[in-house]
């Protein structure tokens, strides 16, 4: 099988619909937040000047997170690829050049995972003769064990795998609340949907936009520490 383009590695962002984000997190009002980091990654990806595709539920097939996962795997794989990264878009704080590194260990014959605080995983970069649609649709996805066992699943083939930085996700109304903290890794659209999903949490315990949105954005580029760590 050709190769689409120049390239053996492609990016897999398997992320839904911010609707459907919404009606499966704890996330007050969070439709706005969703569709910004969905374009945060999708952004984030283009800059990477790899092929990428995006499978939201439209295009995922399967009755399990495990089944729609190892399918849209192998539908990347069929194209011709041997070497794919798998993104989603809940985790504000990937970058370029965390795609870039898992290319190159990637290159280096390695797996790579990207370990969330929570036990689960933000990235995830793998060559075709490591995967087994069978074994991958049965791990124990999205529990606090999954890196685990993918770190398990790996090493028994005989892989090396190369960990990237332990990132943040978001699932929760905490979890915007802990990302918010570090604005110097943030974009401004996705600080303000941040703060507005902040405004909008429960009993009205957050400071109000006109006060923080100057605060923050004025600290934008500040590379010390980290603020709001008060609220």
């Amino acid at each position: 099988m050709h190769y689409p383009s120049k390239h053996k590695t492609a990016i897999l962002v398997f992320a839904r619909s911010s609707q459907e984000e919404v009606a499966h997190k704890s996330i007050y009002n969070g439709g706005q937040l969703f569709d910004a980091l969905t374009n945060h990654v999708l952004e984030t990806v283009v800059k990477t000047q790899l092929p990428y595709f995006h499978f939201s539920e439209e295009k995922q097939i399967g009755n399990t997170f495990g089944e729609r996962f190892t399918n849209a795997i192998m539908a990347i794989f069929e194209k011709g690829y041997e070497q794919i990264i798998t993104i989603g878009n809940d985790t504000p704080q990937l970058n370029v050049a965390h795609i870039l590194e898992a290319e190159k260990h990637l290159g280096l014959k390695k797996s790579v995972l990207g370990p969330s605080t929570d036990g689960g995983f933000y990235l995830m970069g793998l060559h075709k003769y490591q995967f087994d649609s069978t074994s991958f649709s049965e791990l124990a996805w999205q529990t606090s064990s999954v890196f685990e066992q993918l770190l398990k699943h790996f090493t028994e083939r005989n892989t090396t795998v190369f960990e990237l930085q332990k990132l943040s996700d978001i699932d929760t109304q905490a979890d915007v609340k802990s990302i918010i903290s570090y604005t110097h890794q943030l974009s401004e659209e996705l600080l303000i949907a941040l703060l507005q999903t902040l405004e909008s949490g429960e009993n009205g315990h957050f400071i109000p936009s006109q006060k923080i949105y100057p605060l923050a954005l004025g600290v934008h580029h500040n590379k010390g520490s980290p603020m709001l760590h008060s609220l």
